[in-house]
Order: C-alpha cells, then structure tokens, then sequence
C-alpha cells in the first residue's frame, strides 16, 4: 500500500507541473482533465504526507523514550501511545480514500417509481414515495423535474420518472433502488384489514457528454402524441408527446411533461442512454463473483428491501436490519439515517474486497 501512495503522490507532483506548462494552459479540455485528475489525488496524497509526518514524529518520539528516565520517559511514552493510535486512524482514512470513486456518484439521478401489486393503494403508495423523495431533495437543495407521469385513481400515480439534478444526487438516491412494501389499511377497507402493496424503484445516473453509450439514429422509432392527464384525457392540443423505441434492446421511453416536442424528445433520449448505460452495467456486474457483489446494492429490483408499516409507525430496512419508530418523518423525506448506514455497510463490503 506504501508503495502505492508513493506514485500516487509522484503522480499528483508531476499535475502540478504539468498544469503549469503554457501548453496546457492554452487547452481547457486537457486542463479541465488534468484538474480533474489533481482533484482526485489531492486528498490521498495529503493523507500519505500526513501519515510520513506521523511516522516521523513517533521515530523522534521512540528516541527519547528510549533514551530518558523518571517524568521524561513518561510523557514521551503518552506521545507515543498517541501517535500510534493517530496513525492507525490514519491508516483506515487512507485505505478509504484508496477506494475507486464510482464516477457515477457525482451525476443527476433519474428515479423511476413503479406502482406494484395492490391496485389503487400500490398507485398511492407510489405517489407517497414520489412525495417522500421531492421532500428528500428539498432536504438537499436538489431540484426536482419531471419527466413522465401517468397519474392512477385516488391521486395515486401509475409511474413517474423524475431528474434528481443536484452535486452527489446519484450518490444517495442509488441506495433507494428496488421493491418498497407498505402494510396499512386502505380507506377503501370497511373491515379494517391491513393490505400489503407494493411499488418499485429505478434508480440511474442521468447519462451526460462523458457517458460513453453510442446511440444510432437507425436503432431509434420515435412515436410522437397528443399527452395525456388523469383518466387518459388530452391536455395538449398538440402531438408533443414522445415515445422512443430503441429496436435492438426493445427499450421503451415516454416523455410528455414538456409543452414542446423537441424538448420532450431530448429528455426522453437522455433517460434511453441512461437505461442503456444501465443494461451495460448489469452485465457487467453479472460477471462479477457473487461473493464480490455489495449487500446493499444487490441490482435485483425485485427485492424487498424497505418496509413501512403503519400500524406499527415502524420503518425496516431489510439490507441492514434497520428499524426506526418515525413513520411520518421518513415520509417527509427524513431517510438520511437509512442512506448513511447503506453507504457504510456498502463501503465496509469494497473495502473487505480490496484488503482481503
């Protein structure tokens, strides 16, 4: 691992210079790719230099211990006993930031939230989580937009599919991925039984410029209509619409939110190249060994993984075992707990497979 910093620290000096040379200086894109680079190393290596300092202080440390009597000694031994309990600490900030950064994690998210089994309560529960996750972004100063809704009955919601556009939005929103369940009693139910529904979620990072994913025009069948509101009514006297088939993959993306059809078709086309992007890295991660494979990001939507029981005010996450007693404020967005544990145990699992 030594060694390893060593040249990532010779790496980061040689940015240095190499942002300095007017060469580079007078090309923003290699600027723009060595800054962004210098950015990544920077803080490894000023751990690296942090942890030659520490090792430096303890050798200094070592000597006097060993070469004093009586008060001396002692004192250099509580110096001693402490810089090697900051060089450990030292050691697992390093191995952290050795992690491979998922370049994903600083993109917009596109959330897709699916109204499952159980009818029109599975569509109210969906248009709850859409709710949950609006508030969530408030949370966060992230914006929210819209980019296709198919509304239920009840003012519950078929489907939605949402940009979570915002600084790591992907980074928290990608623990939300797979099957909600909620147990309540419907309003509808005059014996007061509890129902089960459920409804799923489809979390991607928004494809961008950098996203490597060829989309040829010949693959494409674009569909344009008139958009629809509740109850399959038109509420545009336009075909503004649009309906994208990629023919290879038999992938499928409406987008009516927009009053304009070019518009409705641009974002429709980035959440295509965000769900290709997706089935590439499902085969991806197919390939892998199951026992290198993160619990809590699994990529089966189909799992259960959070529950929200109402008449119990009980919310459990099944991929950690977490349960808290505030139903109503993780409805209104308050899931920061549930996502920080995620990312820990998520972390702990890269870092098991990286020093094992």
């Amino acid at each position: 691992m030594i060694d390893k910093l060593a040249n990532l620290a010779q790496r980061y000096d040689e940015l240095n210079n190499l942002m300095a040379q007017p060469e580079v200086l007078e090309d923003p894109s290699l600027l723009q790719r060595y800054g962004r680079e210098h950015s990544e190393l920077e803080d490894v290596v000023n751990k690296y230099q942090e942890l030659i300092e520490t090792d430096k202080q303890i050798a200094d440390t070592q000597e006097i211990y060993d070469s004093e009597e009586g008060e001396m000694r002692d004192l250099a031994f509580e110096e001693l006993e402490g810089l090697k309990q900051h060089k450990e600490q030292l050691l697992d900030e390093v191995k952290v930031a050795l992690l491979p950064k998922d370049i994903m994690d600083e993109k917009n998210a596109i959330v897709t939230i699916q109204g499952g089994a159980g009818g029109d309560e599975a569509a109210l529960f969906a248009a709850e989580l859409f709710r949950l996750y609006s508030r969530y972004a408030d949370k966060h100063r992230w914006k929210i937009e819209v980019m296709d809704l198919n509304e239920g009955k009840q003012g519950g919601i078929k489907d939605v599919t949402f940009g979570v556009k915002g600084k790591g939005a992907y980074s928290r929103m990608k623990y939300e991925g797979g099957t909600h369940r909620v147990q309540r009693v419907p309003v509808t139910e005059a014996n007061g039984r509890i129902h089960t529904s459920t409804a799923k979620v489809i979390v991607l990072p928004e494809a961008d410029e950098d996203t490597e994913i060829e989309i040829k025009d010949s693959d494409l069948r674009v569909d344009v209509y008139r958009s629809t509101g509740h109850g399959g009514q038109s509420v545009n006297t336009t075909d503004s619409a649009v309906r994208i088939t990629h023919l290879p993959t038999g992938l499928v993306v409406t987008c009516q939110d927009e009053k304009s059809q070019l518009k409705n078709k641009l974002k429709a086309l980035t959440v295509l190249k965000s769900r290709l992007w997706d089935l590439q890295e499902a085969q991806r991660q197919a390939e892998l060994s199951k026992s290198r494979r993160s619990q809590v990001q699994t990529g089966d939507r189909s799992e259960k993984i959070r529950t929200y029981n109402f008449p119990q005010d009980r919310v459990t996450d099944h991929r950690i075992g977490l349960t808290r007693h505030n139903l109503p404020g993780v409805m209104d967005g308050d899931i920061d707990e549930f996502i920080d544990n995620l990312s820990a145990v998520d972390q702990a699992d890269k870092l098991q497979s990286m020093f094992a």
